[in-house]
Formats: C-alpha cells, structure tokens, sequence
C-alpha cells in the first residue's frame, strides 16, 4: 500500500477504515463520528470556506472551544490547502491579546470562531481602541452557529510535501509570538518517525486531554492517531481540569492503551485523587502514557505509577519523551516495555561542556533525571558545545536536532530564523541535556522558558505585564521559574528591585501578585524584594543568580516579614462574611477553593487564585446556578460583592 506523503492523503486513507474519533463531553455524552463521515463534513465545512473567498496558501485562524468543531475546521482547511492557524481562547486578557497580535501578523486571514467568543474579542478590542482591526476581520469570518448545511462539498486542493501544512505559534503569553511553519513533509516524517519508535497499530484506542492548540494534542494526539487508523477518544482540558478522575475511568471503561499528560496532569490527577483509592479501575490495557511537554520529574512519575498500581497500571507504561514544536512535535522516544530510566547527577556540574558526576541516592548535591530515550527514525540529536560543536557522551550541552520533521523556520522572523540555526544546519533547541550510554535526559533549558502546568511561558512578556502595576520599569522586574529539591513542577517567582523598608514594599508585592495573576491566570508564589539585579557586562539579567539566592534562603527573613504583614493587614480588616445571602453562598465557595478566610471585599487576583482555582469556584457557582455565570466574568468582577451583585441582577432578570 502507498504510503500518504501529504495530511490529505493521510486522511484519506484512514477515511476509508472502519475506525473513528469519540467525543467525550461528559460521563454520559459521547458522539462517535467514523474517519469517513469527518472527510465528508470537512468537505462540506470547505464549500463555505471557499465560498467566504478562502483560497489555497490563506490563513485561517481556529479559536474556537469546541473540540469537534475545531477538528472539522481543522481538516477542511488542510484539504484546500488552506493554512490553519490554532490560537487557545483561553480566560485572560493576554489570551486575547495574542489573537489580536497573531492577526495583526498574518495576511489578511479568514477566522473560524463561535459567536460568543467572537463577541468577546470584538468588545476587548473595542475597550482597547483596536476596535477596527477586529471590524476588518469580521466579514471574513466564519461562525459555527452559522453551519446549518455542509452537504456540498468543497474543492480540495492538489498540495505537495513542500507545502505549508499549518502554522504553529508558541504557546504562553509572548508579546511577539513566533509562528513555526510546518510543511506537510514534516509532519509526515514525524509520524512515519514515531509510528515505528512507539510501535503504534490500528490495533491501539487513545484517549487525550491536551488542548487541541497544542502541538502534542493536534499533533502527537490526534493526527498521529488518526494517521495510525486508531480508535481516538477527544475529551475536553476544560474537563480534565475541573473532573480529572474521569480521565481514568474513561480510560478503564474504552480500553485505552495509548494516554497522554505532561507533569502537571499527573499531580492534578493525584491531588484531586487524595487519599482515596481508584476502585473499580483497569487499565491492565495501557501500553504508553506519553509524559512530555514540560521538564520529567521522577519523583511524581513513580509515585502516579505506584498510586495506580493496584489498578493493573504497568510500571512499564510511562513512556518519557522530548520533543517541540519546532520538530512537528516528536525528538526522542524510549524503547516501548521498557524499565524506567532514570540519573541523579551533581547539579552543580551541569555547565556546558562538563561531565557531570553520578551520585548515589540520598546525595543533598543530586539532581534527578528521566531517560527520554533515543532520537526517533527521521530526525537526528546531537549535543554541541556554545560553538556548535558536537561534544562525547557524558557532557552537558546544547540539544541540536536535524531531519526531515524539522521546521523550516518561523513565519516572517528573519531575526529569530538567523538564531534558530547553526552554520551547519542544525536546528537549536534552546534546552541543555546530555547523552548517557546512548540515553538523551534533559538537563535544564538555555533559553529561560518558564515551564508552569504544562506550558511554555516567556519571562520578559510576564515582566512586560507585571510592570503594569505601576511604579515599576523593565529591567528592575525580573520573572522567573524556580524549583525547590523535590518539587514536580517550576514556582513563579518575581524580583523587584526595591531598596526601601519592607512596609513601604507591601502594597507593591500585592499589585504586582495581582496584576500578573489577573493577566496570565497563573500563581505567584512569591514577590521578592531585592537590593541588586546581577546583570553580564552587556546587560543582560542573570536569572539564575536571583533563582539560586532564592533557593539558599537568601530572601528568608524580608518574605517572612511580608508574610507577617499581610496576615497583620488582614486582621485589622476583621472578619468579612458578607451581608446577603448570595455574598455568604460565593464566599463558602471561594473559601473551600482558596482553602482561606476570603473577605467578600478581597480580590481573588491579590490572593493569587490560579486558573485550575478559578475553573474550580466557576464550576460550582455554576452547580447552584445553571449558566448565569461565564467563567471570563470571573475576571470583571473580581470580589465576592461585586460578584453577588452582578449574579443577583441577572437572577431578577430572569
């Protein structure tokens, strides 16, 4: 059989199998739809497309929360050859942002969307004064409620492996987001590449979460899959994220043997989980639970593996890998079946260039790492030194890659392409590892992305927002991820250059809390006032000092004065509990999600309450009152009362 060279042949092919994609929107909503019905609605959602005057080589951009209608959209566009463009809602003003930035970037492009979220992003331009530029994009703009018919099919377009396949921008809140070109020659090559690495059969049932914006779950997870005739179940993060045990008992009730999840799944999945038990689970089926995305930690794979255990969860099934988007998705994979991999190595010796030690366990100096495994057919690995040259097994260095899944570059950045590539061809990862007995583990990144649940964040964009709190400049704001001995994941910390009396600094830390926080959904662990930010010669921030002064206590004793500042400012605010019935209902929830004393007057941001905080408070407001609450809302009225009062006017509306 001839194998597809481009998407539309790969999904051809599969069309004409008797498997199918399943939705599953809840415990008891699922909709199956077979590869051969998903060609024909693409077809049909492409008649509207080319009607709207979308053509081969045009952009469409995908921002839409539905997952079934995101796949559809998504194929449509790659049978006419037109290029999809996926960009996550999201709940902040940053995710918007960045749509609007992403536009602004692309050429006149077409926008697949729902009519609320469209909404939504018209009146955020609008109270921005960029009202225009969403007004332009409206008449080329497609909405799902507007699809009663898609029975006539389009046109497809005859494309080549050359061909721009879709354009992936980098995930996280970047001011300038770089868009990674893929051709339909790359992602073949990764799938081809880890197809046989992985050993996939039409034989195999997964199971995703992942967002569909992110290359693991568009790429790894679904056009891997359906490329591989498997059986594939969708279900939404959203979902994930608010009932993260329903992950397994899905998993048990289809069969799965392939899953999916970076660290941060596995530690909400256990901290949800608590400690009960996972009765009535068999996932005896599971052969590889793909754990990538963001750094590996030991500890948290072993102890979900032991938790599951008594579930017929093989210890064999966590399946460590590295990759980025800028290779499709897929670098490295490890021998499936195989035992854990796993080094602990002196953390002061991982410079580039040096061999570090191996330590025995219990060493105070030693840094746990997990074996990604091997480069996968297609693609090549190499470990260079700062000047590109490829350096012996046991030496920390950069991590290069080659091969035909490998990007062509970034879309209209001549900047960033210039840096992307070394004189020989080479591909720069920006992320550090060393190769031990054949075996690739990740030593840390060079390029300072901030790795917070699952995703990939910037820290000049977190300190271009975090300057927003007024009073403050770029340069003395200094973002970073930290991670203390044992942690599964990177702690947002942030800097402040600030040399007067801790009171004085207080009303600071809190804005800057606040204002982050609000922005990005994202939880600052701490605001840390500093006497100095160590910088090169030629400027530059050196993070890692600030990180490891953080780590060695440095900042104990003004944090601990901050502490007791809050707790001091809170007291002689008394006891808050709200003076309505609906004040005192939303505080008992905000109480029990932020495991706090909230005052009605508070400001969930200047608490720090996270995205997975706020996704949990919604879902239950939304358990006493069906649809009256948007989640986005959350963030325009950000205090118990406000939010009492803006819930109160819509129930007398009703």
């Amino acid at each position: 059989m001839t194998q597809p060279t481009t998407l539309p042949e790969l999904l051809a092919a599969s069309s004409r199998s008797a498997r199918s994609i399943t939705y599953l929107e809840g415990e008891n909503q699922r909709r199956v739809v077979p590869y051969s019905t998903l060609h024909e609605r693409a077809l049909g959602l492409l008649h509207h497309l080319q009607a709207m005057g979308a053509k081969r080589g045009d952009h469409l951009v995908l921002f839409l929360q539905n997952n079934e209608a995101f796949i559809d959209a998504f194929w449509a566009a790659i049978l006419g050859g037109i290029v999809p463009v996926p960009v996550a809602v999201g709940i902040s003003d940053e995710h918007r942002r960045k749509l609007l930035r992403i536009v602004s970037l692309l050429d006149r492009p077409f926008l697949f969307s729902e009519h609320k979220t469209f909404e939504r992003i018209a009146q955020f331009a609008a109270a921005g004064g960029d009202q225009a530029s969403v007004e332009a994009l409206r008449p080329r703009t497609l909405l799902v409620e507007k699809l009663t018919d898609i029975s006539r099919p389009g046109v497809p377009a005859r494309v080549t492996p050359d061909d721009v396949a879709f354009i992936q921008f980098s995930s996280g809140s970047t001011s300038e987001p770089k868009g990674i070109v893929l051709t339909h020659g790359n992602l073949i090559a990764n799938w081809q590449g880890s197809a046989a690495a992985a050993r996939f059969s039409s034989e195999d049932v997964t199971l995703s979460w992942m967002p569909l914006t992110h290359d693991m779950g568009l790429i790894g997870m679904h056009i891997f899959m359906v490329g591989s005739q498997m059986q594939v179940h969708q279900m939404p993060t959203e979902l994930f994220v608010r009932r993260p045990l329903l992950w397994l008992q899905f998993a048990s009730e289809i069969n799965a043997s392939i899953l999916c999840s970076p660290n941060f799944g596995y530690r909400h999945y256990l901290k949800v989980l608590g400690d009960r038990r996972p009765d009535g689970l068999d996932l005896s089926a599971v052969r590889i639970i793909f754990n990538g995305a963001e750094p590996i930690s030991v500890d948290l794979a072993d102890e979900f593996l032991t938790r599951l255990s008594p579930q017929r969860l093989a210890r064999t099934a966590m399946y460590p890998v590295y990759g980025l988007a800028e290779a499709s998705v897929a670098v490295s994979f490890p021998e499936p079946g195989a035992p854990l991999r796993s080094v602990l190595l002196d953390r002061h010796q991982l410079g580039v260039g040096r061999t570090p030690a191996l330590l025995p366990p219990g060493s105070t100096d030693a840094v746990a790492l997990m074996s990604v495994g091997r480069a996968i057919p297609h693609c090549e690995l190499r470990i260079a030194d700062d000047a590109d040259t490829a350096l012996a097994d046991g030496s920390v260095g950069h991590i290069q890659i080659r091969g035909g899944n490998v990007t062509r570059g970034y879309f209209q950045n001549p900047d960033a392409n210039a840096a992307l590539y070394c004189a020989d061809g080479w591909l720069r990862t920006g992320d550090l590892g060393v190769n031990i007995e054949g075996h690739l583990y990740v030593t840390g990144r060079a390029k300072e992305i901030i790795f917070v649940n699952g995703q990939n964040y910037y820290p000049h964009d977190l300190e271009d927002i975090a300057i927003r709190a007024g009073g403050l400049e770029l340069g003395k704001v200094v973002v970073s991820g930290v991670r203390r001995a044992g942690a599964a994941t990177d702690e947002l910390v942030v800097f402040v250059l600030h040399r007067t009396e801790i009171p004085e600094f207080l009303p600071i830390a809190i804005e800057v809390a606040r204002v982050l926080n609000e922005h990005t959904g994202l939880e600052i662990a701490e605001v840390v006032p500093v006497k100095r930010i160590p910088k090169t010669t030629s400027g530059k921030t050196q993070r890692h000092l600030l990180e490891q002064e953080f780590l060695d206590g440095e900042f104990a004793a003004p944090l601990a004065e901050l502490a007791a500042l809050r707790e001091k400012l809170r007291a002689a605010g008394g006891a808050d509990g709200g003076t309505t019935d609906l004040e005192r209902r939303i505080k008992a929830i905000c109480d029990g999600a932020l495991a706090r004393d909230v005052g009605v007057h508070d400001n969930l941001f200047e608490l720090g309450a996270s995205s997975l905080k706020l996704i949990e408070i919604h879902e239950q407001l939304d358990a006493i009152w069906p649809s009256q609450i948007d989640l986005t809302e959350l963030f325009d009225y950000p205090t118990i009362t406000q939010l009492a009062e803006h819930l109160q006017g819509k129930l007398a509306a009703v």
